[in-house]
């Protein structure tokens, strides 16, 4: 996709979502790294049902490594893997406490140093939490770089740095969100709606449906 192409692209997505926000719930940038780690192979929604219930009683990480690993396992039980997150949330509350002093660190290698934490992951927190211009890739944007010819890579990885290189330096800030929410609920994996998609003319996609 050619610079003013993308550009445009952007401005698309921004003038119909302005402020693009995760659809995690959270009320810190604990309980987003939480809600995050919980989040791998899970729905939003699912784990924003387990939070409402967990964090009300566990929002510190002192809070939640109390809860021990047995103790969190019976609020998660609903999300996928719940037995190993479990246990990643509560080492990951023992090096917060440990090493930063019970903050959740605004630098990428402190938190893939924590448990359950990827680059994904890691990217996620910067962004939402900290206003950082990184691009989480997950399945919906490294779709969605290849279908549209956005930023075509054959791995998460290199569909990121792509990202990075060809976002105008005004739209990396909220570029995650708006791309996830694109690929999420209209550039979908199986039956794209291109029919109400804003950057239809833009995208680069041979099988567009009618």
């Amino acid at each position: 996709m050619k610079k003013a192409s993308i550009a445009q692209f952007y401005s698309r997505l921004q003038e119909a979502n302005p402020s693009p926000r995760t659809e995690l719930n959270y009320a810190s940038p604990f309980q987003l790294l939480v809600a995050v780690i919980l989040s791998a192979q899970a729905t939003d929604v699912s784990v924003n049902k387990a939070t409402a219930r967990l964090f009300p009683l566990a929002p510190t990480p002192e809070a939640m490594l109390a809860l021990g690993v047995e103790g969190l396992a019976e609020y998660i039980r609903t999300i996928g893997l719940y037995r190993s997150k479990a246990k990643n949330v509560i080492a990951t509350c023992q090096l917060l406490l440990e090493r930063h002093g019970g903050e959740v660190p605004a630098d990428r290698a402190a938190l893939e140093a924590l448990p359950g934490v990827g680059r994904k992951t890691a990217n996620v927190v910067l962004n939402t939490a900290f206003g950082q211009p990184t691009i989480a890739v997950d399945t919906h944007i490294f779709r969605l770089g290849n279908r549209t010819g956005l930023a075509p890579g054959k791995t998460v990885l290199e569909v990121e740095e792509k990202l990075l290189r060809a976002t105008p330096p005004e739209f990396r800030r909220d570029a995650h969100h708006w791309l996830i929410l694109h690929g999420r609920y209209v550039c979908k994996a199986r039956r794209p709606e291109c029919a109400r998609c804003v950057v239809i003319d833009l995208c680069n996609f041979r099988g567009k449906t009618a």
